[in-house]
């Protein structure tokens, strides 16, 4: 028997979309966001971090003058997972919209808890479950109606809880998940297909469809999405969910929980002194 992760993702075929992205023009103005997110949070720590890895962000979303001493970590396109990243050798590591794309989030997480020195920072920001659920259910429709059937286009996704549980398994001390969703507009389908080709965003899963899509689905597609996703004014909408992710390695100076027995007043105690008298 084994305990290797199920292969979700074509991660060499990932790769290869990034780099055509990247001849395209890439758009950027997701990844855009989330770097400036990444700077304020970062911001907000009130510490130096010297020794920092981006871990497999598309491009150069996080540039070097506001993360000074960083060593990028991109996606190998043989579809290896492992970060060779020294164990104790970062300050903080830090990636931008790339870990979905993981098929052992948990191994990967691991790999980076292990880089980091004590009380190193982890922050990530990955899309989460409701992200595209607009052109998902508008495809779903359509080949469904066209073509009888419904093929592999969504990706398994952790929820906030599951997410903060694997940060605990990994080592992680004091996780925090949070969301920020994205609502973007578009004249039509089309143009939004167009920008996720120029993000390297397409469906890039393991058991995806093999066959081109028939111009019939495609059309009808895109009037689904326009009859249930339009705005008044004709526009059609499109939603990015946002899911931030952060842990520090442990370390002794960092807030620890109370052992169990240890409080010295009983919870009974509590209640009853908040009773009004």
């Amino acid at each position: 028997m084994t305990d290797a992760a199920p292969l979700l993702f074509d991660r060499s075929l990932l790769a290869a979309r990034l780099a055509r992205a990247r001849a395209l023009g890439p758009a950027s103005f997701l990844l855009d966001r989330v770097a400036d997110e990444m700077g304020e949070r970062l911001h907000a720590v009130l510490r130096d971090f010297n020794a920092v890895a981006d871990i497999w962000t598309p491009g150069d979303a996080l540039p070097a003058e506001r993360f000074p001493g960083i060593t990028r970590v991109a996606i190998d396109r043989s579809g290896d997972e492992a970060l060779r990243l020294p164990p104790g050798s970062l300050d903080l590591a830090v990636s931008a919209l790339a870990l979905q794309f993981a098929n052992d989030l948990p191994g990967v997480l691991a790999q980076i808890r292990r880089a980091l020195k004590p009380d190193g920072l982890l922050l990530a920001a990955l899309t989460g479950g409701d992200t595209l659920t607009e052109l998902r259910q508008a495809f779903a429709a359509a080949e469904a109606e066209i073509e009888g059937g419904v093929s592999p286009r969504v990706a398994p996704t952790a929820d906030l809880r599951d997410l903060g549980a694997l940060l605990q398994r990994a080592g992680f001390a004091l996780p925090v998940t949070d969301i920020d969703r994205v609502v973007v507009r578009y004249d039509h389908a089309f143009a939004l297909m167009q920008d996720l080709r120029r993000m390297g965003a397409t469906n890039v899963l393991v058991e995806r469809r093999r066959t081109p899509l028939r111009r019939a689905t495609l059309l009808r597609m895109a009037a689904i999405y326009a009859e249930r996703f339009a705005d008044p004014d004709g526009r059609i909408r499109a939603t990015f969910e946002i899911v931030w992710l952060s842990g520090w390695s442990p370390h002794e100076s960092q807030q620890q929980p109370l052992k169990p027995g240890s409080a010295k007043t009983s919870l009974e105690q509590a209640v009853r002194g908040n009773q009004p008298k």
